[in-house]
């Protein structure tokens, strides 16, 4: 009782159902079997590829000793229910993004993405290196879960608009499937946000029940087809700089494996949060030819009025936010004084030469 009314005070958790179906390892023929559930299908590209990328590699690591079973979204559980599967024992590991979790804690979006937030390299030096890890950790211990950084979308795209953009009133009342905060930011001015699973996207678009759809970035959105329905493609966005992916843990069975295979589960999952941004950075490139090229997709940027709303937006967001309770505030001020350094880093490093590299090829 001391420790949930610690969690209560200090996180600001609700009452804790502790799962009770994971008290030892499942074991069959000598090999211990666990279940993953998903939040994307299992053949999707870069976020289901790198789902099964970890399990083999969990599996040749173990030398077959740790075997995942993958139930892609919707096969065991439905997409929205990932995070209550694992702290229920319904599967011993998800793969998901913490912000789908808002509901559960204010903080969950810092552990993904937020509008005008960190790159994916950004975001991973925070976790790794600026304590951000740490408050993950506490985060989800309180729900019974272990958390690993598994991947990303990288930064994320604008979306796709069935009409032109050209100032801040073409955004009222349009509605767009865009989640988190990202989507608490284009309420804010103006458009109505809707929070769909991947596979519902498409269907929405076509029938009118939604006007522009934010997914992830070329690679992945070129295999959905947006571009057969909605006519213009802006970027970049201001709503997902870097949208970091999360393998869920429970954390019973996670204490409950000997230390080489936890290892190796924290390894298989910090190998595949640089190996799919390398597979989404090349299926980006492939398919952005493609959709220009094939497909005569337009590219357009938003107007200075729509992106200097965002942002203010965005940044008004993120403190409020940081007011809700105190464990918030905490990953927030960790968060915030990262994002300082990085802004003032990135102008003389990658930016300042992908700036430089852009100028030079609009010359040549």
């Amino acid at each position: 009782m001391k420790r949930r009314n610690f969690l209560k005070r200090t996180i600001g958790f609700g009452t804790l159902t502790a799962a009770s179906t994971l008290s030892a390892p499942a074991i069959a023929k000598g090999k211990i079997q666990w279940k993953m559930v998903t939040c994307w299908p299992k053949n999707f590209p870069a976020l289901g590829t790198g789902v099964k990328r970890i399990a083999d590699s969990i599996y040749a690591m173990s030398d077959g000793r740790l075997e995942i079973k993958i139930y892609g979204a919707g096969e065991l559980v439905p997409p929205f229910e990932v995070f209550d599967a694992v702290r229920e024992g319904i599967a011993e590991m998800g793969h998901d993004a913490p912000y789908y979790w808002t509901a559960k804690h204010s903080a969950m979006p810092f552990f993904t993405c937020v509008p005008g937030g960190l790159t994916a390299q950004e975001h991973a030096a925070w976790l790794y290196f600026g304590g951000g890890q740490e408050l993950w950790d506490e985060l989800y211990n309180g729900f019974g879960l272990k958390a690993f950084l598994a991947g990303t979308g990288g930064c994320n795209v604008g979306g796709w608009f069935k009409k032109e953009i050209n100032s801040l009133d073409d955004l009222k009342g349009l509605r767009m499937r865009i989640p988190g905060l990202g989507g608490d930011m284009l309420s804010r001015i103006g458009a109505i946000p809707v929070n769909l699973p991947g596979g519902e996207l498409l269907p929405a678009l076509q029938s009118g029940a939604i006007d522009a759809v934010e997914w992830i970035a070329p690679y992945n959105d070129l295999a959905f087809g947006f571009h057969k329905i909605a006519k213009y493609y802006y970027a970049p966005g201001i709503q997902e700089p870097g949208s970091a992916l999360g393998l869920t843990v429970n954390l019973e069975a996670y204490n409950n494996l000997p230390n080489d295979l936890q290892n190796i589960i924290k390894y298989a999952a910090g190998d595949e949060a640089f190996r799919m941004l390398s597979e989404m950075t090349a299926g980006n490139a492939f398919s952005l030819d493609v959709l220009l090229n094939k497909h005569k997709v337009k590219i357009k940027s938003f107007p200075k009025d729509v992106t200097d709303a965002m942002f203010n937006a965005a940044s008004e967001i993120l403190i409020e936010k940081s007011k809700e309770n105190e464990f918030t505030k905490r990953v927030y001020e960790s968060w915030s004084s990262y994002w300082t350094k990085a802004t003032k880093l990135s102008s003389l490093t990658e930016l300042g030469y992908m700036n430089l590299r852009s100028n030079y090829n609009k010359k040549s």
